[in-house]
């Protein structure tokens, strides 16, 4: 095989990982609605637990045993504690928003994303915004500022869901730790918590695990394995395709959400809503004009 076709080969199956990711991403509300019946905390509690029993798995198969060396270091241990709350609230969330009937609210956030990680490079990384990337800001603003006059309200869900993966992101990023092994050492620090948590509603009478149906059991189990293979095709895809293309792959992620939202769940969608998406995605197509000026630039030093 040639470098040419080794290059290829490489790309293709960056993007097949990349496309596996996101349309997993995408399509999760069908997976958590079907656990409507379970209190959101409690499949929250459940899918951290049979996290670290997966990825423990997981890492044990791939031979992989870095997350012993983090385990060695406070500061280490410090920092996934931190992103391991801001991932664990943004599951919470992202779950209570599904089973409540606000995955449109949901999907906005994951659009906006992007666009609050460039805000928090400038504020925490130094970066410098070109003039269309601040443009593309002023849009999202516009877009949430919309939706939060007409609706009376801010839209909580979806900020949350926004800032909070975005700041897991730049402190990960900082971190520059594996992913597997790292989101292992969070989901561990956080499963005493988990397991008390079941272990108390269990005593109340308020459990649902192994006394409902064997479904809603079997659900909840593999709450692991869908969290953490995700994220494996994830990070294949990282070093193999470039930032730019995985860039505008992740709008796959939101649209599939809001289409499930709309078609299977018949959310509502205002023309309020519909001006304010419209706001953000003007602002997202300014930002990947910029992405592409950059890349072309980057190619052609």
């Amino acid at each position: 095989m040639t470098p040419e076709q080794q290059t290829r080969k490489t790309y293709v199956s960056g993007l097949l990982y990349a496309l596996a990711c996101y349309t997993t991403w995408g399509i999760f509300p069908l997976y958590w609605k079907m656990l409507a019946q379970v209190p959101s905390e409690q499949i929250l509690a459940h899918r951290i637990v049979w996290s670290v029993v997966f990825l423990l798995a997981m890492l044990f198969v791939l031979r992989n045993r870095h997350f012993l060396l983090y385990l060695k270091q406070p500061r280490i241990l410090g920092l996934l504690f931190l992103t391991g709350v801001l991932v664990g609230s943004n599951w919470f969330v992202y779950i209570y928003a599904v089973n409540h009937s606000h995955i449109v609210e949901a999907s906005l956030g994951y659009y906006i994303n992007p666009l609050v990680n460039v805000s928090l490079g400038v504020l925490f990384l130094k970066e410098r915004l070109n003039r269309l990337q601040i443009l593309a800001l002023v849009f999202a603003l516009a877009g949430v500022t919309w939706l939060t006059f007409h609706v009376g309200h801010v839209p909580w869900i979806s900020l949350y869901l926004a800032v909070s993966f975005a700041l897991y992101g730049l402190f990960r990023k900082k971190a520059n730790l594996e992913s597997l092994p790292g989101l292992l050492i969070e989901t561990l620090l956080l499963s005493p918590m988990a397991l008390y948590f079941l272990w108390f509603v269990n005593q109340q009478g308020a459990g649902i695990f192994l006394h409902t149906s064997w479904l809603t059991d079997v659900l909840l189990i593999l709450g692991g394995p869908v969290t953490a293979i995700p994220l494996f095709w994830f990070g294949k895809a990282a070093t193999r395709i470039p930032l730019s293309t995985m860039g505008f792959i992740q709008y796959l992620s939101p649209t599939l959400q809001l289409i499930i939202g709309l078609l299977v769940f018949r959310e509502p969608f205002s023309a309020v809503y519909l001006a304010s998406f419209g706001l953000v995605w003007i602002g997202l197509m300014i930002f990947s004009i910029s992405l592409m000026r950059d890349y072309r630039e980057r190619r052609a030093r």
